[in-house]
């Protein structure tokens, strides 16, 4: 499958800028495999296609206030700070994205706050990327505190406004518990308190799995040949305990739904040659585009995504490359709204 396959025009007053007033009474296109059908619904609707003994895949991770604004040393110049990933904490050593990145070679220093905290760079690692050694004296409770003070919620680049205390709570979804996230799993957005209590009630059981999001899921794929892109690496987790869950269902002829592209991409990364759920500590770089042969889920929830993103090519995979492209279409002329706080797309 070519990268070019994957391009479409989508019009830019499609990007949603913000979430609706309440998470489920987003937009949902229903997309029955099956029958090569396409349905319009609102995502409250959602409980319609779930039974009792169903498991639903949850991505837990928590998004952390990963963008910093700093001064360089001397300068003053403003330095905006991404955080991706600890590398040690002993160290206070971290993995960051630097804007503009230009102006910061190593042995720079940068001031956070009121001088609360200082950043010497010691590396380079990619053109945007540097490892920070942050030099501070209390314990690693203390540094977190303030990261958590400092930063701000790492609303998506593309969404053309200043991050709004309201930001804090809708770019999460209400189930998350692990922290560690850069971009949130945004296919969960849309379940509110109130509809997963009716999961519930239903008899639908949770099976949480954590894949902390980085950075890498949204890097644009520069090779036409989709063999040759390589995905950034993601801390996962999956517990026996959701394990069995998942394994429960399939036994007993339920469904398995995954919620979103990381939920789909974490249960793929651990399958058995029978086809079943394993428990997984580690990390993935699983790609999965057209052609693929899914274990696990038997639907999937996700939003609408970029073209030429990888998130669309798993959708494709999962849904079928025709139907899929079909249906972004269908959602473009129905101006659904496209990507993070945007609607949702439900697979059947």
């Amino acid at each position: 499958m070519k990268l070019s396959k994957f391009k479409f025009e989508m019009p830019a007053d499609l990007l949603a800028e913000r979430p609706t007033t309440n998470r489920d009474d987003s937009r949902m296109m229903v997309v029955n495999r099956k029958e090569g059908t396409i349905e319009h619904r609102v995502f409250s609707d959602i409980i319609e296609y779930f039974d009792e003994g169903d498991a639903l895949v949850l991505n837990d991770t928590k998004v952390f206030p990963a963008r910093l604004y700093g001064n360089k040393e001397k300068t003053g110049a403003k330095i905006e700070v991404f955080f991706l990933r600890e590398l040690n904490s002993d160290n206070l050593l971290w993995d960051v994205l630097v804007d503009p990145a230009r102006k910061i070679r190593i042995g720079n220093k940068l001031y956070f706050g009121d001088d609360d905290l200082v950043a010497e760079v010691i590396d380079n690692t990619t053109s945007r990327g540097r490892t920070l050694r942050f030099l501070f004296d209390g314990s690693h409770e203390e540094f977190r505190k303030i990261i958590m003070s400092l930063g701000e919620t790492p609303i998506p680049k593309y969404i053309q406004r200043e991050v709004e205390p309201e930001d804090e709570e809708r770019y999460q979804t209400v189930y998350a518990k692990n922290e560690g996230a850069v971009a949130a799993p945004t296919a969960g957005l849309h379940f509110s308190k109130n509809l997963l209590k009716r999961c519930e009630i239903l008899g639908v059981n949770f099976a949480p799995v954590t894949l902390h999001i980085g950075l890498g899921t949204f890097r644009p794929v520069e090779v036409e040949d989709l063999t040759k892109h390589k995905m950034d690496s993601e801390e996962m987790e999956i517990t026996e305990k959701t394990a069995e869950i998942v394994n429960n269902a399939k036994r007993s002829n339920k469904k398995v739904i995954a919620v979103g592209t990381t939920s789909m991409r974490a249960i793929e990364t651990s399958v058995s040659t029978d086809g079943f759920l394993k428990p997984y500590k580690g990390w993935t770089n699983k790609f999965i585009f057209p052609q693929y042969d899914f274990s696990i889920a038997d639907m999937m929830i996700t939003n609408f995504h970029m073209p030429e993103s990888t998130l669309l090519m798993m959708t494709a995979a999962f849904g079928g490359y025709d139907l899929i492209m079909k249906a972004y279409k269908e959602a473009i002329k129905e101006k659904y709204r496209f990507y993070s706080y945007g609607d949702a797309m439900l697979i059947i």
